[in-house]
């Protein structure tokens, strides 16, 4: 057949419009949605919803108790219409009114298909006889809902009033078209409908061509006043439009929709439970990784717009100018106000980037590291990955840190540093005074400036593979020490790369400390320009000095590898000068042919019985 060419005599007005309010909501899962399950619920489960379509009370007579049962149970807030539905059918309508009987507030949804293909095929009417029907139908509602409302008494059927509008619920039952073309119907309707001022214009999508939730945002702009829709968009077929992803798609553009989902993953959980069905992990705002990243590239731009916002923010806070509006790529709204955190924002597999890992580090330790060192460790960890092939969780990825950069209170490197002390050098004799107990030391500066030529030696006690030895250095400032006495010691040189550094805990002083990162090379070799392959170390330590020491020590440990480390040095220390008058000798006794030492008889048996036999 021919393609269908729009009328020129239609003018659309929907395209220019906004939806700057939210429609009212109907709720269709009790009727809509459990019709389609393969196992109707047989549970009473409370919605959050001013009107509920509960039943289709003529289809059976566990439908027809069930409305019952919440009436005479009470269990219908006041504030809560009832909706049932009944073909336009005589028979059926009585027995859908009579389920009603002694509700305070309802909704009879009357309905009777128009298309063509079910008006000639199934019920084989013609226009007129269609038209009939329904008048008949609307006649015999209004009788029946009379009399039952005289009949229940003050708790009956509301009685109908001037200012009550009439309800034209719109129903595309099966989407066969795009959704412009169900917006143009929309408008068409409302544009020509008697009295449009008394008529709420109630719209019905489904999901056939799965546009349910496009084919509804346009029949709002056309005009449409309510909504009728499941959760989650469970119906038949392909099911009903998501008010799920409707009301929150509102919520994404600054409209509240006036419905509660602080709560989403009960909410989701609770439908997914009476409905037998499971959601899938992409779906929108229920799914498990709709907040999630994998790429780099995306990460590294939720990265970034999460740091931007947290300043903007306080400065907000801390000027009370400007708003606390959401604005971070790839995210288009707050997770925070669907109950779900920012834990799960940035997910690291061996695809992810810098970014990524970086992030983890930030939101479980607390560190902000340097850019070149993203990098490194960013390769760590996408090693790590690529040989477990499984995602790195923050689990692994704070253990690779802290594993890779040695960072704890027992040797967990090659090299660990337990204890140390500083000594000031005499700048004539170069000879060490007392031990400082307090050494001043700025965080921000790696090094002395090239004026302060003052000298520090160094004395630390460290492990090497497992055996404790100390280690002496002279250098201008606490690194440089440490430094010349991992040459002096171990034979390992090593010059400094890029460095930075942060406080944790800075708003209090006591739980404060600081943290240090030292980009360390072997003497004579270039970093790269990347950061790719560079050897990082980080200290970390409620005093300044102490985290610098550590820092060398753990970048130390990434640069010796598996290399062979020299032994601990012997140290001469000279015996002690005797008493003026005494000599050497008092110490052997001479006798002839041999030297008896001063030994315990224990120690020297074979002297002793030589001894004996002379």
């Amino acid at each position: 057949m021919p393609m269908l060419t729009f009328p020129s005599w239609l003018r659309r007005r929907w395209p220019t419009q906004r939806t700057t309010v939210a429609p009212t909501w109907l709720s269709t899962d009790l009727r809509d949605g459990n019709q389609a399950l393969v196992n109707p619920m047989s549970n009473q489960t409370n919605w959050n919803s001013s009107a509920i379509e509960v039943a289709y009370p003529s289809a059976s007579e566990l439908e027809f108790q069930f409305v019952r049962s919440i009436i005479e149970n009470g269990e219908v807030p006041d504030d809560v219409s009832l909706q049932i539905i009944t073909p336009a059918r005589p028979d059926l309508i009585a027995r859908s009114i009579a389920s009603l009987a002694g509700t305070k507030h309802a909704i009879i949804h009357l309905y009777n298909a128009v298309s063509p293909v079910f008006r000639e095929v199934v019920f084989r009417n013609s226009k007129e006889q269609t038209v009939d029907l329904t008048l008949n139908a609307v006649r015999l509602v209004k009788k029946l809902t009379e009399e039952e409302t005289a009949r229940s008494g003050p708790g009956g059927l509301g009685k109908s009033f001037p200012d009550d509008k009439v309800m034209f619920n719109l129903a595309a039952t099966v989407e066969c078209a795009p959704s412009n073309h169900y917006a143009d119907m929309v408008e068409y309707f409302g544009n020509n409908i008697n009295q449009r001022n008394s008529v709420i214009l109630s719209i019905h999508p489904h999901n056939d061509r799965g546009t349910a939730v496009g084919a509804a945002e346009l029949g709002l702009l056309a005009g449409g006043d309510r909504i009728e829709g499941c959760l989650l968009g469970n119906g038949e077929r392909t099911g009903n439009v998501d008010l799920i992803t409707l009301a929150l798609n509102l919520y994404s553009q600054g409209v509240s929709p006036r419905l509660d989902f602080s709560n989403l993953s009960e909410i989701v959980a609770l439908v997914c439970r009476c409905n037998e069905v499971a959601v899938p992990v992409r779906y929108p705002y229920a799914g498990q990784l709709v907040f999630s990243a994998f790429a780099g590239t995306h990460q590294d731009a939720i990265k970034k717009g999460l740091d931007a916002q947290a300043q903007r923010w306080e400065k907000a806070d801390r000027t009370g100018e400007g708003l606390k509006y959401w604005a971070v790529p790839y995210i288009p709204l707050d997770p925070k106000d669907l109950g779900f955190g920012y834990e799960n924002l940035i997910r690291v597999s061996s695809q992810s980037g810098k970014a990524g890992t970086a992030y983890v580090i930030k939101q479980t330790m607390m560190l902000d590291l340097p850019r070149r060192m993203q990098v490194a460790f960013y390769k760590v960890i996408q090693d790590k990955s690529e040989r477990l092939g499984t995602e790195m969780t923050a689990a692994l990825i704070t253990g690779s840190f802290k594993s890779t950069y040695c960072l704890d209170s027992k040797p967990v490197g090659r090299l660990h540093l337990h204890s140390y002390r500083l000594y000031p050098l005499s700048p004539s004799t170069r000879e060490p005074s007392s031990p400082v107990s307090d050494y001043s030391d700025d965080l921000l500066i790696l090094t002395p400036p090239v004026e302060d030529q003052s000298t520090l030696r160094f004395e630390g006690e460290i492990s090497v593979d497992g055996t404790r030895r100390t280690i002496r250095g002279d250098g201008r400032g606490p690194v440089l020490a440490v430094i010349e006495a991992l040459r002096a010691d171990l034979s390992l040189d090593l010059s400094l790369g890029e460095f930075a550094a942060q406080t944790l805990n800075a708003d209090n002083p006591s739980q404060s400390k600081a943290v240090t990162f030292m980009e360390a090379l072997h003497s004579n070799t270039a970093p790269s320009k990347s950061g790719a392959g560079s050897i990082w170390g980080v200290g970390i330590s409620s005093d300044v000095t102490t985290s610098k020491c550590r820092a060398v020590i753990s970048a130390a440990n990434g640069l010796i590898g598996d290399r062979e480390l020299p032994r601990a040095r012997m140290v001469f220390s000279p015996r002690p000068a005797l008493p003026q008058g005494e000599s050497w000798l008092h110490e052997v006794k001479l006798r002839a042919g041999h030297v008896t030492l001063r030994t315990p008889e224990i120690e020297r048996p074979d002297i002793l019985k030589a001894e004996a036999s002379t």
